[in-house]
């Protein structure tokens, strides 16, 4: 069988639900548009579905020159898109928010889109852009100089494979959707877990090295359609097979090495 890419998926704001597109053109960062939004508290600390599960619930719609967010109960927020793909000038403002364990310089979405939020979320928050001058550097014990991410947790991509799901799934009680590990390229033809050893693959015109094994969390234990816990798998059943130094592994975190266009339907040849 044929090792392709079956699916593409990006999210546009941290956190929410994403998109799956036919194709995305790959930039270092991840994917155009991936995670270059995000929600932050009162104090500018990101805001995820760890604590805040019904964040699966908003849906994201980005597309040229607009930014559009549903949610339950709340009618769409419509924000017009500069031509960096943040805020236009106006009511955004600059500001330091903080991700994890980095400071990094935003714009600020203004007081619309707080006002939508507090609707949406239940409290206090606000939706900041992180600008093309911002560079947020992965982590330097896995990622090479120069290498930097978006609002992601820690690097610009994950890829898993249909065949590793498939392999989980037969050993949970009920199957679960690949929606819920949030992945961004998902590839079939394989055997489970073959992913685990590739160090460079190509995909189309595009290069990504792999560069450690995906810890997973909490939020792969959240339906992902009702936004609300789920009990303890995968977690659970992971942890028996599939535990590591760091934690629960399933997945690979990937950095890409050029740009270009990415489609479903795209060959991955396994370079190393």
């Amino acid at each position: 069988m044929t090792l392709t890419v079956t699916t593409l998926h990006l999210y546009p704001v941290k956190g929410c639900r994403g998109t799956s597109p036919a194709a995305a053109p790959a930039r270092e960062r991840g994917f155009a548009g991936d995670r270059r939004w995000m929600i932050v508290d009162a104090d500018g600390h990101f805001v995820s579905q760890r604590s805040r599960p019904p964040l699966a619930l908003i849906t994201t719609d980005l597309r040229p020159g607009f930014l559009e967010l549903a949610a339950p109960g709340c009618a769409p927020l419509l924000l017009a898109l500069a031509d960096d793909g943040g805020p236009r000038p106006g009511a955004a403002s600059a500001r330091d928010v903080t991700v994890w364990d980095d400071s990094v310089a935003a714009v600020d979405a203004g007081d619309e889109a707080a006002a939508w939020l507090r609707g949406a979320v239940g409290e206090s928050a606000r939706l900041v852009f992180m600008p093309t001058g911002t560079r947020r550097a992965v982590d330097g014990r896995y990622g090479a100089p120069g290498d930097h991410v978006s609002f992601a947790d820690a690097y610009p991509y994950l890829l898993i494979s249909t065949a590793s799901l498939d392999d989980l799934n037969a050993r949970l009680p009920k199957p679960l959707p690949m929606d819920r590990f949030r992945p961004n390229l998902v590839v079939t033809g394989c055997a489970p877990y073959a992913e685990d050893g590739w160090r460079r693959v190509r995909i189309g015109p595009v290069v990504f090295r792999f560069v450690k094994p995906c810890t997973r969390c909490a939020v792969t234990t959240i339906d992902q359609a009702t936004g609300a816990p789920d009990g303890p798998e995968p977690l659970r059943t992971l942890a028996g097979y599939r535990n590591g130094e760091d934690g629960v592994r399933f997945g690979m975190n990937l950095i890409a090495e050029g740009e270009g266009l990415v489609r479903v339907g795209d060959a991955v040849v396994v370079l190393e």
